[in-house]
């Protein structure tokens, strides 16, 4: 994939990851557009940042792909690659959470349902651009799921499955459907407790460039690798490794 010279959209852009690739993405002489629900946050990006733009935007909210669609084709028609980043996750017990229905609803639309919304509104848009790109952000944890997470797994799991089915359907189209699958990376996700195997937020990027460079569509950065080839041979032994991991 072309990285430079891009007009590239990253959803949940004001932190961690996000943040992180859009700097880089702004050093390679691309415009960079980013969301999320927090003003503040996205407010210290764009101090940051100045070159970038913003638009405060819910996405666990049904209308909030829509909402963000909008702002996108209205300002930034040149728009021609999507990164679905934004992500959310709950440490509960299934069996104790009164209101866990709720928060699986949250959390599958948050994390599958506006990743498949944002897709399908921008196709028609970012093709119309030179080197039209979908990169889903997913994990490790699509191999072999962590008990402490209920829903999270599942949710990158669904999202792994549905872009390599839409990489297949795509493959006569000029988009370009990429998968990012991260380990655990030390971001404000954990809140200042990260697990010990947890990279640096600036390696897990590099991973991902340097994965893009080489014309990559399914990207595993750093263990998981790993991950991958343990899962396959040894499934049952990969589940308790990663729920053995602190």
């Amino acid at each position: 994939m072309r990285l430079k010279n891009n007009t590239v959209l990253i959803t949940g852009g004001s932190s961690g990851v996000g943040l992180e690739l859009a700097q880089r993405l702004i050093q390679l002489n691309n415009k960079v557009l980013i969301c999320g629900s927090s003003l503040q946050k996205l407010e210290r990006a764009k101090a940051q940042m100045p070159s970038i733009d913003y638009l405060a935007c819910d996405l666990s909210q049904e209308e909030g792909p829509s909402q963000l669609f909008d702002w996108v084709k209205e300002k930034h028609a040149a728009c021609n690659i999507l990164v679905n980043n934004a992500a959310i996750t709950h440490t509960l017990d299934f069996h104790a959470t009164a209101n866990i229905l709720e928060v699986a609803k949250k959390e599958i639309q948050v994390n599958l349902m506006a990743p498949i919304a944002l897709t399908k509104l921008f196709t028609p848009l970012i093709e119309q651009n030179p080197n039209p790109a979908v990169i889903n952000i997913t994990s490790g944890l699509v191999y072999s799921p962590r008990a402490a997470y209920p829903f999270y797994s599942a949710t990158k799991a669904a999202l792994h499955s549905f872009t390599q089915v839409l990489r297949i359907q795509s493959s006569k189209r000029s988009l370009e459907v990429i998968e990012i699958l991260l380990p655990v990376v030390n971001t404000p996700w954990h809140k200042g407790n990260p697990p010990k195997i947890a990279i640096p937020v600036e390696k897990a990027v590099e991973g991902m460039l340097e994965g893009l460079r080489k014309g990559q569509t399914e990207i595993k950065v750093a263990g998981v690798k790993i991950l991958y080839a343990l899962s396959r041979v040894a499934p049952s032994f990969a589940l308790k490794k990663i729920n053995n991991l602190s």
